[in-house]
């Protein structure tokens, strides 16, 4: 099994363990900083899940209903996973503002302490793994879920220090406070993971800096003219590029099939954590002008 799958296994499991302890001292305390936080690890669990069935899905062989395969899966499911915590984080905001329309009431405060401590033990432990596996592969799914867990660490530890405020003053004002706060950081990291799947399932180029590193090898090559229709996109962990390289109309196809295997391979070199996929287009001349007429 990838490390990947391994990863998202493991990640459901401590949400589970997560969820069914928060939830539980959570309703019994009353308090809506660690119910928010029950929340968002059952959330996590339902994520982790589909981050499962996506990277299993994704790393099927491509068919005759999926010619490039079905790697567009990991994207989706990151961008599942930010409109899913935009829509907990919007929940939380709700609940904070009636516990403060209505005031709020703490109840058990040595079980809420003991069970966010617990909680940021374990979510500090797993956001160490999911980073190393994260910058290991470059999976965009285990990055998300390692963004994700790295929000929850975060509010895990807000929280912790509101309650340990709450017990020392008795100012129970400060628990829907930090549930706006934290579904205010909720919504502010989301924004980007939605943002990234939703360029990557509609094929948007990469990076500036990376296309220049593209054009230099081309800018490079001595035995080509020109180049015209560079063209790239990334796919989870995938990265196609495509252009047209134009030659002397009295190269043979065997020296320009040659230089288009070396800049193949210049290609491939570029991005050594990803699988590239280069195609290059032999041009006996320049016929940029005739393909722009075309379109």
């Amino acid at each position: 099994m990838r490390i990947e799958k391994q990863a998202t296994l493991i990640s459901s499991s401590v949400a589970f363990i997560l969820v069914t302890l928060k939830l539980t001292v959570g309703i019994i305390s009353g308090s809506v900083a660690v119910l928010a936080s029950a929340i968002d690890s059952l959330l996590d669990l339902v994520v982790s899940a589909f981050n499962y069935f996506a990277l299993h899905n994704s790393d099927k062989e491509p068919d005759e209903t999926f010619n490039f395969g079905r790697k567009k899966l990991e994207p989706l499911a990151a961008v599942i996973e930010g409109t899913i915590i935009s829509l907990s984080a919007l929940f939380i905001l709700y609940e904070a503002i009636s516990k403060m329309v209505q005031g709020s009431v703490i109840s058990h405060l040595q079980a809420s302490l003991g069970v966010m401590i617990i909680s940021l033990l374990i979510t500090a432990g797993l956001v160490i793994f999911l980073n190393i596996v994260a910058k290991r592969t470059g999976n965009m799914v285990i990055k998300a879920d390692a963004l994700h867990y790295k929000t929850d660490l975060l509010s895990n530890g807000a929280v912790l220090i509101s309650l340990a405020f709450i017990a020392l003053t008795d100012y129970t004002f400060i628990d829907p406070l930090l549930g706006i706060g934290i579904s205010a950081y909720m919504l502010f990291s989301a924004f980007p993971l939605i943002k990234e799947g939703i360029l990557m399932l509609l094929d948007a180029a990469l990076e500036p800096d990376d296309v220049k590193k593209i054009q230099s090898i081309l800018d490079k090559e001595e035995a080509i003219n020109s180049y015209h229709d560079l063209r790239t996109r990334r796919s989870a962990s995938e990265i196609y590029v495509s252009v047209h390289i134009v030659f002397n109309i009295s190269t043979s196809l065997f020296d320009a099939h040659q230089v288009g295997d070396k800049i193949e391979l210049a290609l491939i070199g570029l991005f050594p954590d990803n699988t590239v996929h280069a195609l290059v287009h032999l041009d006996p001349y320049d016929d940029s002008q005739n393909i722009d007429e075309d379109h």
